[in-house]
């Protein structure tokens, strides 16, 4: 059983054995608790509510970031420990590996400076993969990320006006087919408020998947 977190906004983490992996360590509610120590850090894109904590929290435990090309350098310099990737193949870890995969949207660092292209990930994490969107309109290559398994879980932001709202999200859970679906980036602000329960009865009236909807803070087991 993998233990999926889901902190707030954007930012969530999967635990199993003695690997942690957190994504996107924004955490709205305040500073991350120094007694969390993942393993790894990934982060989708420069934005600062999605890269919040992640340089800090490299420095704290040690553990890398990993990120495409350009926001890896700009994570180094400002003294995190980094892996640059890009968009292709597969890149291994102790519990499986992460692909970067697309994501329609931009990036750059909360100074302005241009981070290359956004992305999401794929992560084969033990037994299971999961799919972590990141902020990302609904793009038909969607379709692609079947290619390699089952997604059995899946990341899907619904707050709209930067990223896919409900109706988008839900042809994006169409295309990706995922057993269950946590929905992301939504009520953290008010340009992207939204009711996630109507989100969750389309989509499980509409489709084959499950919905989860977790308040920030939660943690269940899947």
């Amino acid at each position: 059983m993998t233990r999926v977190k889901f902190w707030g906004h954007a930012f969530c983490s999967l635990s199993q054995e003695e690997q942690t992996l957190a994504v996107d360590p924004y955490h709205p509610q305040g500073p991350i608790p120094e007694s969390f120590f993942p393993t790894l850090i990934l982060v989708t894109h420069g934005h600062g509510d999605h890269l919040g904590e992640a340089v800090n929290l490299s420095r704290r435990t040690g553990s890398p970031i990993l990120g495409t090309f350009e926001l890896a350098e700009y994570l180094r310099e400002r003294g995190a420990s980094a892996i640059d990737g890009n968009f292709g193949g597969k890149i291994a870890f102790p519990f499986g590996w992460v692909k970067i995969v697309p994501a329609v949207h931009t990036s750059t660092s909360p100074e302005g400076r241009p981070l290359g292209s956004p992305a999401g990930f794929l992560v084969k994490f033990f037994d299971h993969i999961f799919y972590h969107a990141g902020d990302t309109a609904l793009f038909s290559d969607m379709a692609l990320l079947k290619n390699e398994g089952k997604i059995f879980c899946a990341f899907i932001p619904i707050g709209g006006h930067y990223t896919m709202g409900p109706e988008e999200a839900l042809e994006a859970v169409k295309i990706i087919e995922p057993e269950i679906v946590i929905p992301i980036h939504y009520n953290t602000f008010p340009l992207i408020q939204q009711d996630p329960s109507i989100f969750k009865e389309k989509v499980e009236q509409g489709t084959g998947s499950k919905v989860l909807i977790l308040e920030p803070g939660q943690e269940v087991e899947i």
